[in-house]
C-alpha cells in the first residue's frame, strides 16, 4: 500500500502517515476500506472489485462525481474527498471519502440495537430521503448529462440482461422468460429523475435514533424512472409473513419496522407520482436483483471479491429464487 499511502498524503489534506487500511465487511459489490492515519483520523476509500469486472460496472470516479454533486443537497451523503484514476496507484480507480460514524443495519442483530420507535423512524427517514433524491434537479447540480433522460427502464433491462448474458456459468431458464415478460409491460415513465439504483435500508448509515445519516453506494446512479427505486425498496423490504427473504433483508420483520404497504403509503404521501403500475417495479426490481447476483456468483467462483469467509455458493441459489419471485409478482402485473 505504499503508493496509496503516498497518494493519501498528497491528496487529502490533513493526513498523518503512516496509514492502516481495514476492509470493511458485508459489501457484495465494490470493496470499502477504513483508513487510519497515524493522529487517528479516518477517512473512506473504495475501489472496484479484483480482477476482470464487466466494463461498465464499478464505476468508482461517477460515484465521487454524484455524492460530490449531491454535497450541498437535501440528500445526505458522505463529503467525497478526493479521486484517483490512474491504475498505476491502485489497481483501478479508486476514491476517498469522509468516514461517517452510523449504524449499518444489514441483519436482524443489527437492527436490535434499535428501539422499536427508532426502526419506525428509520423507515420514515428513509423514505424521506429516497424523496428527496428524486425531487433533486439534477441539471441544477451538474448532473444533468449523467444519463438519458427517457426509456429508463427498457435500457435497463437491456444493461442487466446482456451482463447477465456475458457473466453467467449456467442457464438460468426463469430470467430469460422474465426479460421477455417485462420488456412486453413496460409502463409509461411519468418523469425523469435521479435514481440510485440499490436503494435499501443496508445501504444506508443510521443515527442511534433511527434518522438517515448518509446514504451510500452510488456507482450505478443514473437519470430515469424514479419507481424503480421505490419498486427495488419493496423487495428488499421483508414482511413477517414472506416466505423468502432476499439477500441483505430479513431484518425489517423486526417489530417497529412498518409494513411494506406503509412504505408505499408514506412514499405516495411526499411524491407526485401514479403508484397504480407498482407491481411491474416490484417484478423489475426482483430480476434485476437475480441478474446482479448472478455476476456477484461467478466473481466469488473465480475469487475476485477477496476472502471475506462469505458462502458465495448461497448466491446461486437466490438468483433462481429471486427470478422465481419475479415470475410470482408477474401475474399482479396489468
Amino acid at each position: 500500500m505504499a503508493k496509496v499511502s503516498a497518494w493519501f498524503d498528497a491528496n487529502v489534506d490533513g493526513v498523518q502517515l503512516p496509514l492502516q487500511f481495514e476492509l470493511i465487511p458485508g459489501g457484495r459489490s465494490n470493496l470499502t476500506y477504513k483508513v487510519t492515519d497515524g493522529a487517528g483520523a479516518s477517512w473512506v476509500l473504495r475501489r472496484p472489485p479484483l480482477g476482470q469486472v464487466l466494463p461498465t460496472a464499478h464505476d468508482m470516479l461517477r460515484e465521487h462525481r454524484i455524492i460530490s454533486a449531491l454535497g450541498p443537497t437535501a440528500v445526505p451523503v458522505p463529503a467525497a474527498l478526493a479521486c484517483c484514476d490512474d491504475r498505476d496507484v491502485n489497481g483501478g480507480p479508486f476514491f476517498v471519502m469522509e468516514f461517517v460514524e452510523g449504524l449499518v443495519v444489514r441483519d436482524v442483530e443489527a437492527a436490535k440495537s434499535l428501539e422499536p420507535e427508532a426502526r419506525t423512524a428509520a423507515a420514515v427517514s428513509l423514505i424521506a430521503a429516497l424523496a428527496a433524491i428524486h425531487s433533486v434537479d439534477p441539471g441544477g447540480i451538474g448532473l444533468g448529462d449523467l444519463g438519458r433522460r427517457d426509456g429508463y427502464i427498457e435500457r435497463q433491462l437491456k444493461r442487466w440482461y446482456g451482463q447477465f448474458q456475458q457473466s453467467k456459468l449456467r442457464e438460468v431458464p426463469a430470467v430469460d422468460e422474465m426479460h421477455e415478460f417485462l420488456v412486453a409491460h413496460v409502463p409509461e415513465q411519468q418523469a425523469t429523475t435521479l435514481v440510485h439504483g440499490d436503494y435499501r435500508l443496508d445501504n444506508c448509515l443510521l443515527e442511534a435514533d433511527g434518522r438517515v445519516k448518509a446514504v451510500l453506494d452510488w456507482e450505478i446512479c443514473t437519470l430515469g424512472d424514479p419507481l424503480a427505486d421505490l419498486g427495488l425498496l419493496l423487495v428488499y423490504w421483508k414482511d413477517p409473513s414472506d416466505s423468502f427473504a432476499v439477500v441483505g433483508s430479513g431484518a425489517t420483520e423486526l417489530p417497529g419496522f412498518p409494513r411494506r404497504e406503509e412504505l408505499r403509503a408514506l412514499y405516495e404521501a411526499r411524491s407526485p407520482y401514479d403508484l397504480s403500475a407498482l407491481d411491474f417495479y416490484v417484478c423489475f426490481a426482483y430480476w434485476k436483483l437475480a441478474c446482479i447476483l448472478d455476476g456477484v456468483y461467478t466473481r466469488y467462483a473465480a475469487g475476485a471479491m477477496g476472502a471475506d469467509g462469505a458462502a458465495w455458493e448461497t448466491f446461486g441459489d437466490s438468483v433462481v429464487r429471486l427470478a422465481e419471485a419475479a415470475l410470482a409478482t408477474a401475474e399482479r402485473v396489468g
